[in-house]
């Protein structure tokens, strides 16, 4: 298989994972705030990993370090852009239950759709790393985004059970919103395999726009519900699984 098919395959296994997340829905009856927090905590451990031993440190090594400089602080202001002006909530400010039925949908979709759009730098950093031709790095990069996108699918099933959806509609939502990674995943793939010389530019840019995903959303909704030592372990242990993908596969 060439380099495309297989980091389209991956791309869209990492984003499929997002409904493996959701899952427990099925059978359990209720998931504890402090599982979630943790779950999150152990999410921003591997993208932060990730970002790293998997994005910048390889664009260093192709394009040196003001390449990366320059497309890491592109994809963190970019990014801030993106959320500045597409309307949705942000994570930290949480789901408050259901005062009024009509106002928490809204809340629940909106928390949807930024799910969704946390989801593009993930895909985009997955097709980038495969259009670098280094398949062990990438293939770390895309276990690591399929096991750090599992929180978010059941961050996104639970509350639209809560609001009365059935298991498999809520289950379908919470899949879908992983299917965004494997788009973004085929662009970054094209973009890298059409010209080299933008690799270390993009491999940082995705580095960028996740690391301002971990610090502007992630990070601040683990730690919003007192479980902030836990959900800090769970950052530790992300870390350290991504570190030992990447040394595994690299």
């Amino acid at each position: 298989m060439d380099i495309i098919a297989i980091g389209i395959i991956a791309s869209l296994g990492a984003g499929l994972a997002t409904g493996v997340g959701a899952l427990p829905i099925f059978i359990v009856k209720r998931v504890s705030q402090k599982t979630i927090d943790v779950s999150m905590g152990f999410s921003a451990g591997i993208m932060l990993a990730a970002s790293f031993f998997s994005l910048l440190l390889p664009g260093i090594e192709i394009g040196g370090i003001w390449a990366t400089l320059i497309g890491f602080l592109a994809g963190a202001y970019i990014f801030e852009l993106v959320e500045k002006f597409t309307p949705h909530i942000h994570f930290i400010k949480g789901y408050e239950g259901p005062i009024e039925k009509k106002k928490a949908l809204r809340k629940i979709w909106l928390f949807i759709l930024a799910v969704t759009i946390h989801n593009l730098p993930e895909g985009l950093s997955v097709g980038i790393a495969f259009g670098s031709e280094q398949i062990g790095k990438a293939m770390a990069l895309a276990i690591g985004i399929g096991l750090q996108n599992m929180p978010e699918g059941l961050a996104v099933a639970l509350p639209l059970l809560i609001q009365g959806y059935s298991k498999r509609r809520a289950f379908a939502y919470a899949t879908l919103t992983g299917l965004v990674e494997p788009i973004a995943g085929i662009i970054g793939l094209l973009l890298t395999t059409t010209s080299k010389n933008i690799l270390p530019y993009g491999l940082a840019f995705a580095a960028g726009a996740m690391i301002f995903v971990i610090s502007e959303e992630i990070i601040p909704e683990s730690h919003m519900h007192g479980h902030e030592r836990r959900a800090t372990f769970g950052l530790i242990w992300g870390f350290i699984v991504m570190m030992l993908l990447d040394s595994l596969f690299g």
